[in-house]
């Protein structure tokens, strides 16, 4: 299960920052990783986002 949120956040990630890094670029992993966190945290924000109003 782990796995495949993992995977479905560098999925998410790369396909970002394939429009702002070419993918054989040396730092294209790094990139990928920044935004894959950006994601995560994007996410995340949302669900509590979504549960706060939802208590209200």
């Amino acid at each position: 299960m782990i796995n495949l949120v993992v995977r479905l956040l560098l999925a998410a990630g790369g396909s970002i920052a394939a429009l702002f890094v070419a993918k054989d670029s040396p730092n294209f992993g790094v990139v990928q990783g920044m935004l894959s966190t950006v994601v995560l945290v994007c996410a995340v924000g949302f669900v509590v986002l979504w549960r706060w109003r939802k208590d209200e």
